[in-house]
């Protein structure tokens, strides 16, 4: 499983305690109207916040390091802004990258049809040697790297096309291609320096696996709280690395790990750095080679054990204390990746479950005619048509490298995620018995997609991160405005007259869409207007409170993200309705179109109601009883966490048997001894 790099925590950020909004004076930039008057550190200006909160809020702003100076689409969306220039035209690539990805699709169509053993992938737990070297020999393998390293020098968008025609069939697969070049050569191949490029990349472009390693048996969503370390040598000529790694897909396998640890900085803090190693090091020890899983049954996840390990100073990447950045900006294209697979599992449930449900019958009649069944056809066709709309323009953001990006991939991988997850689950009710027997595909779409809404940052944490890295700046600035009104008099006016005599904002401009198509934009117009001063009413109602209200977070953060499927939607329709499409085919797409909008706007009202409307006043009660029907249970029974701090109940949980699992040992793609010194 790929690494859950995030410590999103992160932005817990302090907007908190601001008691209303403000306005983006130059909205096509993103630029804020007046900087925020006071320096204090954010934090001092938090009041009724606890100390471990307090703390939180600091470390995360501190991994993140400074806000962009421009913010992009979907933060815009928080400040009741529309930045269209961000959304329109709908990406596009070049057409002789067009024609050479075509070509590579189409070879590996041909092999994924006819050759590839997705049945005994699933079966047997393992990816065949040779089928990971027809894929290396395809120019899959080595897709991003540049060309004169021996890659394909493709586009993250033409990647992504790849991953989403190896999604529709065969989750595995998808996985250990994406592991190994969004966090494995992506890592290299953005942060290393030339020396490295050239003596990894060749390999791993052609016939050698890597792997990221950063999760620990302590850490998964919590990347800063890494017990992994380094430390240079008292020469200077070399890292000692100790620590354990754990869930490093393809770690048994690959020829190179990206290895994250903490290392003492000279002013004192602890930062993460990352290092490049190989499996022949000294200490080095894989002593857990695989974990059978659910689904995607055919990955493999290692454990990895560092002892003292002398890693050679060149094998820095990037820079001492940067080691999260490097995370960071591969997650950006690991979410992008994630998504693709899932665009492609959800597409081939849906085909499958709509030409089942048109020719099975029952009570006289296809399942098709009854519309319970034409509602889970109609939402299956919305979502694979918002993922696919969503997953084309969060990678064309990635390829033209804006700067404030990480909102709108964290948006691609919630939304596909979830919503890929659902339509697989769709496909599966509407076939019955048949689609939940192993012989179906959807069956198995169905279990290797459920990771997909935990790995990568589950999607819990996720939408805390939305919500809080959303509001950061939008809450900074409003706490500048609290502090010394006077000085902002025309803001602290517009703040006043919307929070206590309810005049909003005036809802954005959407200037760029063809004529047709503006009853949608009108809609989504609105709703980014409502979004944004619900959230206003939400900072002064809750204050600091909500800090902790992490369900009033996520029905913000799902209204933003459904923003930012509408607004794909409404740009992948636009360059249909601008490049001649017409007749059936354009009727069809607006229909789906539309049925999107309709669908993400009545979940945004559903959210939006749900802000003051929920059955949250019990949960904290309700939970504590379950933890006390627990505390009467014995550990002994149980399967707890095994690094827990709770010096109690440590070692007192049931131990697992793992006996009956397949352990995988080296093999031939592998040999670091055949990597050029």
């Amino acid at each position: 499983m790929r690494q859950r790099i995030e410590r999103w925590a992160i932005g817990l950020s302090g907007c908190m305690r601001a008691i209303g909004g403000a306005e983006v004076a130059a909205a096509g930039r993103g630029d804020k109207e007046n900087e925020s008057v006071s320096e204090t550190k954010l934090t001092d200006k938090l009041k009724n916040v606890s100390e471990k909160d307090r703390k939180q809020i600091d470390q995360a702003q501190e991994m993140l390091g400074p806000d962009p100076s421009t913010m992009g689409l979907l933060k815009n969306f928080f400040w009741g802004n529309y930045r269209e220039e961000l959304a329109f035209p709908y990406p596009q690539l070049q057409p002789e990258e067009t024609a050479r990805c075509d070509q590579l699709l189409a070879a590996l169509d041909e092999y994924m049809r006819n050759e590839h053993p997705h049945v005994e992938i699933d079966k047997t737990e393992e990816i065949p040697d040779w089928a990971i070297k027809r894929l290396f020999k395809l120019g899959v393998m080595g897709m991003i790297i540049p060309r004169e390293y021996g890659g394909g020098g493709f586009s993250i968008t033409s990647y992504n096309r790849v991953l989403s025609r190896i999604g529709e069939t065969c989750g595995s697969t998808a996985v250990m291609v994406s592991a190994h070049q969004s966090i494995g050569c992506g890592a290299i191949n953005l942060f290393g320096t030339d020396e490295q490029k050239k003596r990894y990349l060749p390999r791993m472009a052609t016939d050698m696996l890597s792997a990221f390693c950063l999760s620990e048996p302590n850490v998964g969503c919590d990347a800063g709280g890494q017990e992994t370390h380094c430390e240079l040598s008292a020469d200077g000529t070399h890292y000692i690395l100790n620590g354990e790694k754990k869930w490093a897909t393809s770690g048994a396998m690959s020829g190179l790990f990206t290895v994250m640890a903490k290392q003492k900085m000279p002013d004192g803090k602890e930062r993460i750095t990352a290092l490049i190693c190989t499996p022949d090091m000294p200490g080095i020890d894989i002593f857990s080679r695989n974990r059978s899983k659910c689904g995607i049954r055919g990955t493999w996840q290692a454990r990895i054990r560092y002892t003292n390990v002398k890693v050679p100073r060149e094998n820095l990447l990037h820079k001492e204390g940067k080691g999260l950045n490097v995370a960071l900006t591969c997650l950006n294209y690991g979410r992008c990746t994630l998504s693709a697979g899932m665009v492609g599992a959800g597409k081939a449930a849906y085909e499958q479950a709509v030409k089942w449900v048109q020719y099975r019958h029952q009570f006289d009649r296809a399942l098709f005619e009854f519309e319970l069944v034409q509602e889970k056809v109609a939402w299956m066709a919305a979502y694979v048509y918002a993922m696919e709309a969503m997953l084309y323009m969060t990678c064309g953001i990635v390829d033209r490298d804006d700067e404030d990006i990480m909102l709108e991939t964290a948006a691609c991988k919630v939304f596909c995620s979830e919503y890929g997850f659902w339509t697989t689950d769709h496909a599966l009710q509407i076939m019955g018995g048949e689609g939940y027997m192993t012989e179906n595909l959807v069956e198995r779409l169905w279990r290797d997609s459920r990771i997909n809404r935990i790995v990568e940052g589950a999607n819990e944490v996720m939408h805390n991160f939305i919500f809080a890295y959303g509001s950061k700046q939008l809450g900074e600035y409003m706490i500048g405005v609290k502090e010394k009104p006077f000085s902002n008099i025309g803001a602290a006016l517009r703040i006043g007259a919307e929070l206590f005599l309810g005049m909003k904002r005036p809802k954005p401009s959407i200037t760029r869409v063809h004529p047709k198509l503006t009853p949608l934009s009108d809609r989504l117009e609105k709703l980014v207007q409502r979004f944004s001063h619900k959230v206003k009413l939400m900072f002064k109602e809750h204050e600091e409170r909500l800090i902790t209200r992490q369900t009033i977070q996520a029905r913000l953060s799902w209204t933003a993200v459904w923003l930012y499927a509408m607004t794909c939607t409404l740009s992948k329709i636009d360059a249909s309705v601008r490049s001649g499409v017409n007749g059936t085919e354009l009727s069809d797409e607006m229909t789906l179109a539309e049925h999107v909008f309709n669908v993400g706007e009545n979940f945004i009202n559903e959210q939006l109601r749900g802000l003051r409307h929920h059955a949250d006043a019990m949960i904290n009660a309700a939970a504590d009883v379950a933890s006390r029907h627990m505390d009467s249970k014995p550990n002994s029974d149980y399967v707890i966490a095994e690094k827990t701090p709770n010096d109690e109940a440590r070692g007192t949980g049931r131990e697992q048997d793992q006996t009956h699992i397949n352990q995988f040992g080296s093999g031939s793609l592998v040999n670091p001894q055949d990597v050029p010194a």
